[in-house]
């Protein structure tokens, strides 16, 4: 029996303070318990608990790369910008421009200031893009200001879209020109390793595998890759000079005698910027932020002392303006973006069956009247896109228009995906074009001999065990390898030609692997119009005869987040929340526990060595043609 009246005095005493232990735990844990509730309260009812006031100055200041489509979950999104983690973030293209043009008929946004120096480089078309919005909103009376510690040339095309742009005076800014070189490894494979690379392709611009059998760029490659790029190159020249007031000759002539100018300037590479013309002062942050609190508002509890609002911040202020609306016809958009492979594939990368599955819930959704197919990839599997281009025709069969818009890249399967559609859209810098096939295969049988490894056997017929990787590859199953390549090109081009209402050879004799810019593409027939997204948008809507932009809505059709995910993405944009994040002694174990596992980039070899079932070679219509 448990009767305290038969304890002794020392029984009782630790019995009561065993109570009085429980007693504080339960307090204390209820406590927490309520602090989080409020926590979580006040992350739902409120973004941040600040209105947006007059005179505010939007702060654009991207952290990582402009991308079509994040790559990572929202949960984990937001315990990263909790938790300061900005090392490997990811700007959405489409936010940028919705905030930009937002701000063009905001009255409440003075201004814009434009910090770029923390971006990374990913196409000519996508910063174009975001300029074409930054000009819109200098047209309409907003003034804007870039600034930043260095920049390269990559990020100074946006800055210099600026009203003003100013640069560090220890800062530095230097244009150089576009190159593209590249490792070349049939030595290192072939001679050191005994690695023999087998390549089969149609076009002699398909250059995407010369590095494995070559030791240096066929001639053919480098007369393709200089054409596209120097009509690239003097659109760059072009975009500075109109912003800047100076002559493209005047910008090329700083670049050839960039020795000697910056001798002049003492080695001082942002004196020689100011020389240039290219930046219309010097300035250290707190000049500039003292500059920036003289033309707008003053506020000493701002972290940069005048009156301001963040990107994400000011996409939280329009976001919760929009409410909810009543139910209108759709414009829906799907994102391609990245490398194709078959199956289902991760945001950021285009999957021959999660992509083909986004565009069939487009088709079977009756609010949807019109898609936007947004394609921003360098091709991968022949088949992965095929299946995606076969969903395009069927939305079109099913009397839905498609257009394409292009990003960055629309070259090879990308652009396999995109010639169906009823408009493709790209920018005058999109690379595209790459219509080509190709495969590998690599075998192995002498570097196993350097080891003293040999294989042998017997098989029923002259062909089993013919894709051994051990094995010396038969000519006669080169031939056969071949013959399939042979074939998917005639599909590539058949299917293009038939697309886009011209005969075979037409197409042939724009294809063959070679690479386009937009604007080269656009010459010969591969693309159709000029424009963005918007452009593209616009252009579905009125195929469908949906009206006014305000009779209809566009909705990006993709993985949705799970209820968890948007809860947790809310919470921790409040600021009180995300400063416990980010002071919790747990926050590390949550942050390893939230990212998502990340895919290892398979090498075109290591691709190639994998089992190929029925297959004897994959075929693949892909481009290494970025910048």
């Amino acid at each position: 029996m448990n009767d305290t009246r038969r304890r002794g005095p020392i029984a009782r005493f630790f019995v009561g303070l065993w109570d009085a232990v429980n007693f504080t735990r339960r307090l204390v844990f209820n406590l927490v318990f309520v602090l989080v509730l409020l926590l979580v309260a006040g992350a739902i009812m409120s973004d941040d608990g600040r209105p947006l006031l007059p005179r505010t100055t939007l702060v654009i200041a991207p952290e990582g790369k402009l991308v079509e489509q994040y790559t990572s979950d929202p949960a984990s999104r937001a315990l990263a910008r909790a938790l300061g983690d900005t090392g490997a973030g990811e700007v959405q293209l489409r936010d940028l421009l919705r905030a930009i043009d937002a701000a063009r008929d905001d009255k409440r946004i003075e201004r814009v200031l434009l910090r770029t120096d923390r971006m990374q480089f990913s196409g000519y078309a996508s910063i174009r893009e975001v300029a074409a919005a930054i000009a819109r909103l200098r047209a309409s009376g907003k003034q804007v200001v870039a600034f930043g510690d260095n920049f390269d040339q990559g990020q100074y095309l946006l800055a210099a879209q600026a009203n003003e742009v100013y640069l560090d005076p220890m800062g530095g800014l230097m244009l150089e020109g576009l190159g593209r070189y590249r490792q070349y490894y049939r030595e290192g494979l072939q001679d050191k390793l005994g690695v023999d690379v087998h390549l089969f392709r149609v076009g002699e611009y398909k250059s995407a595998a010369e590095p494995y059998i070559l030791d240096a760029a066929s001639p053919a490659s480098k007369e393709a890759d200089l054409f596209w790029m120097n009509d690239i190159w003097q659109r760059y020249l072009g975009d500075i000079a109109r912003v800047r007031g100076v002559s493209v000759q005047q910008l090329a002539n700083g670049i050839d005698t960039l020795p000697q100018g910056l001798a002049a300037a003492q080695g001082d590479l942002a004196q020689f910027a100011l020389r240039q013309r290219l930046v219309n002062g010097l300035k250290t942050e707190d000049e500039l932020d003292d500059l920036l609190a003289r033309r707008g508002v003053a506020d000493d509890d701002a972290e940069d002392g005048f009156r301001e609002i963040s990107l994400d911040g000011y996409l939280g202020h329009i976001d919760n303006a929009l409410g909810s609306v009543a139910a209108r016809p759709q414009v829906a958009v799907v994102v391609a973006e990245g490398e194709i492979a078959g199956g289902k594939q991760p945001p950021g990368s285009v999957g021959g069956e999660s992509t083909s599955a986004l565009l069939r819930d487009a088709r079977d959704d009756d609010r949807v009247k019109a898609v936007v197919l947004r394609v921003n990839s360098p091709g991968g599997e022949v088949f992965a896109s095929e299946q995606i281009r076969r969903q395009v025709a069927a939305l079109k069969a099913a009397g839905k228009p498609v257009v394409v818009s292009m990003g960055d890249v629309a070259a090879s399967g990308g652009y396999w995906i995109s010639m169906n559609a009823d408009r493709i859209y790209a920018d005058p810098s999109t690379i595209t074009g790459s219509i080509g096939i190709f495969g590998l295969i690599p075998t192995i049988p002498r570097t196993l001999a350097k080891l003293g490894v040999h294989t042998d056997g017997v098989g029923t017929t002259r062909f089993a065990g013919a894709f051994d990787v051990t094995r010396p590859l038969d000519p006669d199953v080169g031939a056969m390898v071949q013959s399939v390549i042979d074939k998917g090109y005639r599909d590539f081009t058949g299917r293009v030609a038939s697309a886009r209402g011209r005969s075979v050879a037409d197409i042939d004799a724009i294809a063959r692997g070679r690479v386009w810019s937009g604007a080269q593409a656009k010459d010969r027939g591969l693309v159709d119009r000029f424009g963005g997204i918007e452009d593209a948008v616009a252009d579905a809507a009125s195929r469908a005869k949906l009206g006014a932009p305000d009779r209809y809505q566009v909705r990006y059709v993709e993985k949705q987040a799970t209820p968890f995910e948007r809860f947790f993405n809310r919470f921790a944009q409040n600021r009180i929340a995300a400063a416990w994040l980010k002071d919790s002694g747990i926050a590390g174990t949550l942050m390893a526990h939230a990212l998502p596992q990340t895919r290892d980039d398979l090498a075109f070899l290591d691709h190639a060595l994998q089992a190929r079932h029925a297959a004897p070679v994959q075929a693949l219509a892909y481009c290494f043609c970025g910048l």
